[in-house]
């Protein structure tokens, strides 16, 4: 195609950018547009797949029908098919009279059908009896209505993998894709990125009737280096919120890093690949069964070192602490009994979690247990088991008296 074909229609649409991959996707949407090929158009979301089947329909011979441009993602999945297809008087609670639907209003046009990869399976398959023959069934008929029309699809879906997890039809999306054109993403896209932001300076200068903003080297670095997740329609939102809020209007790089998200990092685990076995992971899901086998040989490996202190303990282990914040009123704090059994054969049975039950006491137990062992490290000298306990004698007399302890 010609450079000034190319030029024309980009000034048509006010298509901003000169990348390569731009210009041959344009290019393709012209030539295709004299057939009646089905076009789909993939890219991001916020890239302009919505220029180019306007691009196909006023540049073939169909420009004189009718245009429709449908979100399908935006249509509720229990009305899509009337929507669509049309439906007859009483085929549905609130169907109080007939309805064509777009495929038989569009008839001798053009219909582009946006993020159809959203697209109810059931809907898929009238879609496809519609590319296959020029057929459909309008919802509560059963007299087959022809159509003669285009159809132009897009969507931000990676559609094979769509096809893999069950959600679209593989023959569908081979008579979709009869013709693909790529958008390319901005990040990809170069200085393009700076004509777009100028472009749009120029614009809301004039509509807000403010004086035009300029970016210092460093601001345009930022916008070059940023990678623009939403695209063209995040680059013009933060033209718009600059040349609003910004009083300097020379913008630099620091002014211009206040109105850029930092870029959003997934938590989960991103590697895609093993670098000890080389191994490459076809999903997330492989890369969480990684990571939870990984777990179970640390577990088990933990478990393997306790039976092996367990093994060699050949004694009764029991730790007490006392706790008492005054010489009145005592409370103590008594830390699980640790049991380690002394043959080979005990030493092997691990409780699992679930199958532990910590030992729970009163505070009366508590109390009494603590005053017996500190009297029988002291073989009875109450004055140093009041000392270890940090009570007064007296009130260790008291408290042997209340709990009948020998």
């Amino acid at each position: 195609m010609e450079a000034t074909e190319i030029q024309r229609v980009k000034q048509q649409f006010g298509i901003i950018g000169n990348d390569a991959q731009l210009l041959r996707a344009i290019d393709t949407a012209i030539q295709v547009a004299h057939t009646d090929l089905t076009v789909l158009i993939t890219g991001e979301s916020g890239v302009g797949k919505e220029f180019f089947p306007q691009i196909i329909h006023t540049n073939s011979a169909r420009k004189h029908g009718k245009y429709f441009a449908v979100n399908c993602g935006a249509i509720p999945e229990g009305t899509i098919d009337s929507e669509l297809f049309g439906h007859v008087k009483g085929a549905f609670t609130d169907a109080v009279s007939e309805r064509k639907g777009y495929f038989g209003e569009a008839d001798g046009g053009t219909i582009f059908l946006d993020e159809v990869g959203e697209l109810p399976m059931s809907t898929q398959a009238r879609l496809l009896r519609v590319l296959e023959n020029g057929e459909f069934l309008r919802v509560g008929s059963s007299k087959v209505e022809k159509t003669n029309v285009r159809i132009v699809c897009a969507t931000n879906v990676n559609l094979p993998e769509a096809i893999a997890n069950g959600r679209f039809r593989e023959d569908l999306y081979y008579r979709l894709n009869t013709v693909p054109i790529h958008v390319p993403p901005l990040r990809k896209r170069g200085e393009d990125v700076l004509l777009l932001f100028k472009k749009f300076v120029m614009d809301f200068s004039t509509k807000y009737n403010v004086p035009k903003i300029e970016l210092d080297e460093h601001a345009k670095n930022a916008v070059l280096n940023y990678s623009w997740p939403g695209n063209i329609r995040q680059l013009k939102n933060v033209a718009e919120q600059i040349s609003i809020l910004e009083l300097n209007r020379k913008i630099t790089g620091d002014t211009m890093m206040k109105y850029l998200p930092e870029q959003q990092k997934n938590n989960l685990p991103a590697l895609t690949t093993s670098a000890a076995t080389g191994k490459t992971f076809e999903s997330e899901r492989e890369i969480l069964y990684s990571v939870l086998f990984d777990m179970r040989r640390d577990i088990t490996e933990l478990r393997k070192q306790v039976k092996e202190l367990m093994t060699g303990a050949s004694s009764h282990i029991q730790e007490t602490v006392p706790y008492y914040p005054d010489d009145t009123d005592m409370a103590v704090v008594h830390h699980p009994t640790i049991h380690i059994s002394s043959t080979t054969e005990d030493a092997h049975k691990i409780l699992e979690p679930e199958d532990y039950v910590e030992e729970t006491l009163s505070l009366y137990d508590m109390e009494k247990r603590a005053i017996m062992t500190a009297l029988e490290r002291h073989r009875g000298k109450r004055r140093e088991a009041a000392k270890e306990l940090n009570i007064s004698e007296r009130t260790l007399y008291r408290k042997i008296k209340e709990y009948g302890i020998d």
